[in-house]
């Protein structure tokens, strides 16, 4: 089992941000953690990642205690890519994507002919190919998060957190990194744990679900299961329906607007 945890328990003062919360992960699984904003998404991430010392519970990278593991280590098998990471924007994607491969390089060592190979994969893998030697600033912002994604490939990590990968994004670009996402799983096996806001684009892309509420788990299963829980509307506070889009698609929530009127209309 490439990622899991059992319990975790993460406090801020006397909160509790995370509650006993417990995940398994199979290869190439893509999991799908969605709530409303201060759920204990991003802190879930983190903590699975090992950086968060939980207060209970412990995270797990192919069944070793990741509280046990050095971060080059854990660097090795898992890469995490927070909501906003920042680079200098006259760095080039290549330059980039080449600190990637820092877990296996060190300090001391030069990049060998593996090193090179594991970089002109990440950037065919995240389409960036011809786009290596522009730098970030120059480049749309579907272009910059799939950049982040090719540094995080560079670790030839199995396993991939992203928090929010789509927020602040057109649409179009969201579709864009959702692809590549669903690519990386079912082409190379990478097994992927995402915070993600909207809900039906959790439905769309990944095989489970965890929904979380103030840090406790409410829900975990297939996106199919959600539609039939009822959690939706009581957790966000939202009137709304599942929706059959198409037979043997997922379902769609089709969220019910509120017309709103100015008080001097």
């Amino acid at each position: 089992m490439p990622l899991s945890c059992t319990h975790l328990t993460v406090l801020y003062g006397r909160r509790k941000a995370l509650d006993g919360f417990s995940l398994a992960m199979e290869k190439g699984e893509i999991r799908a953690l969605i709530g409303p904003n201060g759920s204990g998404k991003s802190t879930a991430l983190q903590a699975l990642a090992g950086l968060i010392v939980p207060s209970g519970g412990q995270s797990e990278i192919e069944g070793v205690a990741v509280a046990s593991m050095s971060r080059r280590a854990i660097a090795r098998k898992l890469a995490f890519l927070p909501q906003q990471p920042t680079a200098p924007n006259e760095m080039t994607v290549a330059q980039l994507v080449r600190q990637g491969r820092f877990p296996h390089v060190g300090l001391f060592r030069s990049y060998d002919k593996k090193d090179e190979e594991a970089i002109e994969w990440a950037l065919e893998s995240t389409g960036l190919t011809e786009l290596a030697g522009r730098t970030l600033q120059e480049l749309s912002g579907g272009e910059r998060q799939r950049a982040w994604i090719s540094a995080a490939l560079a670790q030839e990590a199995s396993i991939l957190l992203l928090d929010e990968p789509t927020s602040f994004l057109d649409i179009g670009y969201q579709v864009e990194v959702l692809d590549l996402v669903h690519r990386l799983s079912r082409e190379r096996g990478v097994t992927i744990v995402m915070a993600i806001h909207d809900i039906n684009q959790a439905i769309a892309v990944s095989d489970r679900i965890s929904l979380l509420e103030k840090g406790g788990l409410r829900f975990d299963g297939e996106p199919e299961a959600l539609a039939k829980a009822g959690l939706i509307e009581s957790i966000f506070r939202v009137k709304g329906n599942f929706v059959e889009v198409a037979p043997g698609k997922p379902p769609h929530f089709d969220v019910e607007l509120t017309k709103l009127t100015r008080p001097d209309a």
